[in-house]
């Protein structure tokens, strides 16, 4: 059974850090990309930053690149997001997902099959 939990979300100030992990379990993390998703309050969820099967490509379409760094330890099962100069905008639930993947340089996937039930973020002006 698959399974994901994030922890590491909370209250900070803008400009501020988290990190947050992802421990994942019931299937091999090397297999698959996996993707930071957040929801933000009254919007649609949106992807914040994915990796590739064995961690060497890394992907960030949005407002992340340049703040936020995503990490894998496959063989501890655990993905990391680095979160540094929160903005309040950074505001929202993250989740972990686990995404299909064809090749090893894919970064990013085009269906994600599984999540985790998020951890929230706050950030305060």
């Amino acid at each position: 059974q698959v399974q994901l939990v994030e922890s590491g979300g909370g209250l900070v100030q803008s400009g501020g850090s988290l990190r947050l992990s992802c421990e994942a379990s019931g299937f091999t993390m090397d297999r698959y990309v996996i993707a930071w998703f957040r929801q933000a309050p009254g919007k649609e969820r949106e992807l914040v930053s994915s990796i590739s099967r064995h961690g060497k490509s890394q992907y960030y379409p949005g407002s992340a690149l340049g703040r936020f760094a995503i990490s894998k330890v496959n063989d501890k099962n655990l993905v990391y997001l680095r979160m540094n100069d929160l903005t309040p905008e950074d505001t929202g639930v993250y989740y972990c997902a686990v995404g299909l993947a064809n090749k090893d340089t894919d970064v990013a996937s085009r269906e994600y099959l599984y999540w985790g039930q998020g951890t929230r973020v706050t950030v305060s002006s």
